[in-house]
Order: C-alpha cells, then structure tokens, then sequence
C-alpha cells in the first residue's frame, strides 16, 4: 500500500507517492496560472485544481505502476486564506478568492471599527489584515449577496477540495486560525468574534486534527481522480505548514524558511504566544502538540521572478553566477526593498511597492540582482531577530523552495542572520508533509514523531556565517532599514 501528499500551491500542483517505509516512489507536479481580473483581486477556478489534482495522481500512479487501489490515504497542504463558496453538493459558486487577494480592505477595517485590532490580534494571534479568511467572507456578503446566500460552506483551498472528495466539510487547526474567527486559547471557532462579524460556524467546516481522516474518496471524485473508494482522505493541513512538518519543523527552536513566491518565516513554539509588534503572528500547526509563529511571507521568489522579466537574463542560476562575478556584499550600495505587493516586515502595510535605491552610473545588472537578494535577505533578518528577542529562534535555519537551490542565496542568508543554513534532500517539503500526514492516517508510521524521523533528510553541505562579510552586510542591512522608514511615507502617496 501507499500513501500520496499534494501541495495544492497557487502556481502549480506537486505531488509524492510514499511507500510504508517512507521511501519516495514516484514525483509529479502540474502548473496553472492566476487570474487577475482587476487591481488587487486574486482568484482560481477550483476546477483547475481538481484538473491538476487528477493529473498529479494519474502520473504518480503511471510512474510508479501501481494500480489505483493500492493508494492507501491521500492528504493535502493547501495555499492558505483564501475561501471558496461551496452549495449543498460541495460544488463551487465563485472562483476561489485566494490569499494573493486584496479586495477585501474595506472588509477589513469595517471589523477593526467592530473589534479593536488589539483585541482580535490577542484572541486570534493574528493581525487584522485583508489576506486572512474572514475579511474576504464579508466582501462576498456585501458584494455577491446571491453567492452569499446560496453557499452551504464557506471554506479554506483544501478545505473545498476534501469536501468534494469526500462530502465531509472538515478544517485542520492550522488552516482554521488564518481565518482571524479561530480562538488560539480554545482551539476552537470564536462564538465572540462570529457574532461581532454576523458569520454562521456551521459554514466554516468542522475542526479536526491535520492527520484525522475526513472519509473515503466518494465515487465520483475516485472516477474523477483515478483512484478507487478504498482509498481515505485526510483533513490535511496548509502549505507552509506541511512544509515546515516536511522539514522537521515540530521541535522548537528551528526556524524554517519557505523561500517561494512569498517567503512565509516560521518556528515552532509549546505555547501560543501573542507579537505585540505583530511583526510574527501565532497559528495552529499540522502538530497538534505545537503552534506555529511566523511571519507569513514577503515577496521573495516572485521579485526574482519579476526580475528575470522585466530586467531580463537567464536562469536564476546564471544570474547568481553573474552577481557573484560583477558585484559584491552589500551591493556597491544599491538597495532593494522587497514590498513589490505590500510589505510584512518590517512592518506590515498594504500600500507598500518595491524600490531600488542607490543607483548610480556604474551599476549594471549584477548589482541590482545582489541587491534584490540582499533585501529579501533582510527581511528574513527582520523575522528572526524578532523571533529570536522573543526566546523561540535557534542556530539553524533550514530552507526548503526554490530559493534552496542557490548557493549563493544560501551562503547570504547564513551571513546576514548569523546562523547556520541547511537544506533538504528534498525539493517537495510541502508535498512531503501531506504525505506524512497520510502516512500516519495509514499506519505506515505511529506518529508524527515517526513520520518525521523517516522523511526528513538534510544534504551534507552546512553554510555558516562569514565573518568576512559582517561588517558590509550590517552596513547595507542599515541602508535597508532606513529606506524603509524614509519611503514608507510615501507609500500609497498619490493614488
């Protein structure tokens, strides 16, 4: 038997198949794009997903060649807040608004006039923001009323998808507390907080452990999917959070880093805590046991991506090579800040949008790719420090998504932060963690404890600081910080 783990991200769909001893059998993934109709909406056909979700497990069994009733128990981590409206037969009413979106700030300060941000921030650990789930819910009452009415569930990405696949509306603790309904100190849905907003916890979906299973594939998803009804589904759990699980993050102290599109910054933590600051906020965890503290993304992949379009060259790997030769720590002085779409460190504000400072006449390409790299890496700094002033970040960093597979990047953030960086053998943390979730649902491993043992292994090379570099990189880690507080004034300044 086997079990299958699915990163349902908003690029694409990646997914494993394990055997019972924790061994990769078979890897596959699929691309999709987002749409973006107007300014600040984000949004995706969950059609598109189930499409992408057959056709990962369809090449997983393909490659593997095994026959779909030997899939034991499929699990997901799901992009996190967004929200699907679904009617009685889990069938969607709109396209998913999901967590890229920001029509919802209107939404969003309508509640802070409702419950103080302070008060909601204590109660839920997270900052009144238009990503989360709730503010996004409210934008669908107040402007897709017939949507709004019809809807039998109001649910999170994966959330959706378990429902069609098994009929069971079902949320695991860690997607649940992005919704800023979820009370950290009760687990549970807020009565308070639900009746302030006029939301109905019946929409919501019951709240259940990442690795409980939700139900058997139901015969139509089976035929959809390729698999049989033999096979269970688990609740599953959000992305950054089945990739921190993927890379052993459920012991306190190691920070994991999801260098993707965003660069959500994590650390497990015993108990919920409350950042003041609200640099970091406090969610559940695919461990039930633990709770997860994180920054949840600055643009990170997506500025290389935009770099590599609008200013052009290669690959990442030979525009790494390029900076290496043409330029050196700390840029030549040029400055980036990496808030091409808001910023959450460091400090959190929408209106934010990118800059490159310091420009002079003999600056070329290698020096502002340097720079992007250097601002996204003091953003990192940014998080860790404050995850270190409040008693929770340790000596390792270990980096998991596309930005693990530059040295240069690596060896950086190691030197900019003062700690060690490791890496995964693998490059699918998140897909892992799912399917580590479903390892435990099939009884391949006891526990998560198990679960990670078995999965999670690092590659040899060990980056550590260079100490020739400290004093260039404090240096341009100044320039940073004072570029963000002397343009951050003019953010949203004239429309």
């Amino acid at each position: 038997m086997y079990a299958i783990g699915c990163d349902v991200g908003s690029q694409s769909l990646k997914g494993i198949l394990l055997d019972p001893d924790g061994r990769v059998v078979a890897q596959a993934s699929a691309a999709y794009d987002v749409d973006y109709p107007r300014p600040a909406w984000a949004q995706q056909d969950v059609a598109v997903w189930r499409a992408a979700l057959a056709d990962v497990i369809g090449s997983l069994l393909q490659g593997a060649r095994i026959p779909a009733g030997e899939v034991a128990t499929l699990g997901l981590a799901s992009q996190v807040d967004g929200v699907v409206a679904v009617d009685r037969d889990n069938e969607p009413l709109h396209p998913a608004i999901i967590w890229l979106d920001r029509r919802a700030t209107d939404q969003a300060r309508s509640m802070g006039r409702r419950v103080s941000p302070a008060e909601i921030r204590q109660r839920t650990g997270l900052n009144l923001d238009a990503s989360h789930v709730a503010p996004k819910i409210l934008w669908l009452r107040d402007e897709r009323q017939d949507v709004f009415d019809r809807a039998a569930g109001l649910l999170l990405p994966g959330s959706a998808l378990v429902a069609w696949m098994t009929g069971e509306r079902v949320v695991d603790h860690a997607n649940a507390s992005s919704s800023l309904l979820y009370d950290i100190t009760t687990g549970t849905w807020s009565p308070d907080l639900l009746g302030a907003f006029g939301l109905d916890a019946g929409l919501l979906g019951d709240i259940r452990a990442a690795a409980d299973v939700a139900g058997p594939l139901r015969p139509a998803a089976a035929a959809s999917l390729g698999l049989t009804t033999s096979t269970r589904v688990v609740t599953g759990t959000g992305d950054e959070h089945g990739a921190c699980l993927g890379a052993g993050g459920i012991v306190p102290g190691i920070v994991i880093d999801i260098t993707g599109t965003a660069e959500p910054v994590c650390v497990a933590a015993r108990t919920p805590v409350i950042d003041e600051t609200g640099l970091v906020e406090t969610h559940g965890h695919a461990d039930p046991r633990v709770w997860l503290v994180e920054n949840p993304g600055f643009v990170s992949g997506g500025s290389v991506s935009w770099f590599r379009t609008a200013v052009g060259g290669g690959s990442a790997a030979e525009l790494d090579a390029e900076a290496t030769a043409g330029s050196s720590p700390g840029a030549d002085g040029v400055t980036f800040l990496p808030t091409l779409s808001g910023s959450t460190t460091p400090r959190w504000n929408d209106e934010a949008r990118g800059v490159f400072a310091g420009l002079s006449l003999n600056h070329g390409r290698p020096h502002l790719y340097r720079a992007l790299l250097e601002g996204c890496t003091f953003a990192l700094r940014d998080i860790v420090d404050r995850l270190e002033a409040m008693g929770l970040a340790g000596d390792e960093i270990r980096v998991v998504g596309g930005g693990a597979r530059s040295p240069m990047w690596l060896q950086m953030k190691a030197d900019v932060t003062g700690r060690t960086v490791r890496v995964l053998e693998t490059d699918e943390a998140t897909a892992t963690g799912a399917a580590m979730l479903a390892s435990v649902a099939a009884g391949f491993v006891r526990d998560l404890d198990e679960a990670v043992a078995q999965g999670v292994r690092l590659v040899d090379r060990v980056y550590t600081p260079d100490p020739s570099t400290a004093a260039a990189y404090g240096d341009a880690y100044g320039r940073y910080r004072r570029l963000f507080d002397a343009t951050e004034p003019t953010f949203g300044a004239g429309g």
